[in-house]
């Protein structure tokens, strides 16, 4: 018995990583490429969008790694009926149930891994990558260049009169109009300076001139810091049943738990679809299980999805007892 395991293990476990590792490949591909989209946007580096790519990893492995392995035991079901095997091991007293419990194991350690993955990995992960890519964003706002028309930093209208090769700036004047106040700096050189995700601007060697209706006032200063008053917005959370369920109810949230949730057993409920497809007639169902395959895909997570839009937390029992009761059908079915 411990035999007829391990040769169906060991051909799950070739077929799931000739599977697993293109689909992966083409994954990141995709991913990739819309990294590259936020070139347009932000200036990144190769280290930067590796890190990036880093952090939509466990997004990457959620959705590839269930869909590999569901792929993987139906073929690996249709190679032993294909090869007449799956006959010789009902010749032997070997049922269908004793199959469906070898396979059980390594679905519910998917099933596993998949929950304490969009569980916990997905939270921080999310907001590590949303914090980055504003932190980014807020950063590249302020690429400066000297030009003969002016640049916006916070509150202040910036005039840059020249770049110079250390990345710092000369003749530079700011200027900002109060409602009953304004002010105007001119300042020998400027510099910018990135304080963890809060800009500041150092002024050398210059003067500032504050006028109203009532008082001027001149100052004279060696070394002065504006600050950006526009701080980049960047999100927190302490616990990952905070970020799933937070105080204020977030609707698009407990959709996505929900959905996430199913998407996490589909291992365990595909082996039932798997052994449905696989195990079969090769004569008769032969050209058919890659088309079955691609539907049972789609109509387990399109159910999925559809479910919890319409009845929201009910779909966990709905969806799995009703798929259940489905592929027991369907099993029933081509038996007779």
């Amino acid at each position: 018995m411990k035999t007829i395991q391990n040769y169906i293990r060991d051909s799950i476990s070739i077929l799931f990583l000739s599977i697993f590792l293109p689909l992966f490949s083409i994954a990141s591909i995709v991913f990739l490429i819309k990294l590259a989209t936020y070139t347009a946007v932000i200036q990144l580096s190769i280290f930067e969008m590796a890190k990036l790519f880093f952090f939509m990893l466990p997004e990457l492995l959620f959705y590839t790694l269930p869909l590999s392995f569901f792929v993987a035991i139906t073929l690996a079901l249709f190679k032993l009926s294909n090869d007449n095997e799956i006959i010789v091991l009902f010749a032997l007293g070997i049922r269908p149930k004793l199959i469906l419990q070898i396979l059980l194991k390594p679905a519910i350690f998917l099933s596993i891994i998949l929950l304490v993955n969009f569980f916990i990995l997905f939270p921080h992960a999310k907001v590590l990558s949303s914090n980055f890519i504003s932190y980014k964003k807020s950063e590249a706002k302020f690429n400066l260049s000297a030009s003969e028309f002016g640049h916006k930093f916070g509150e202040w209208l910036l005039y840059l009169g020249k770049d110079n090769l250390d990345e710092t700036y000369s003749d530079v004047v700011l200027f900002n109009k109060k409602q009953n106040e304004e002010v105007l700096i001119r300042a020998k050189d400027a510099e910018i300076i990135n304080d963890s995700g809060i800009l500041r601007l150092k002024l050398t060697s210059g003067e500032g001139y504050s006028y109203s209706d009532k008082k001027f006032t001149q100052i004279d200063f060696e070394i002065m810091y504006i600050n950006d008053t526009m701080k980049t917005d960047l999100d927190k959370y302490e616990t990952p049943m905070e970020y799933w369920l937070p105080k204020a109810p977030s609707e698009k949230k407990k959709k996505t738990l929900i959905s996430n949730i199913l998407f996490s057993l589909f291992p365990i409920l595909s082996i039932f679809l798997a052994a449905t497809i696989g195990i079969v007639h090769t004569r008769h169902q032969k050209g058919k299980i890659y088309l079955f395959m691609f539907m049972g895909i789609i109509i387990y997570y399109t159910l999925a999805v559809a479910l919890q839009l319409v009845i929201a937390s009910y779909a966990l029992p709905v969806l799995i007892f009703g798929w259940l009761g489905a592929m027991t059908s369907c099993r029933a079915t081509a038996s007779v």
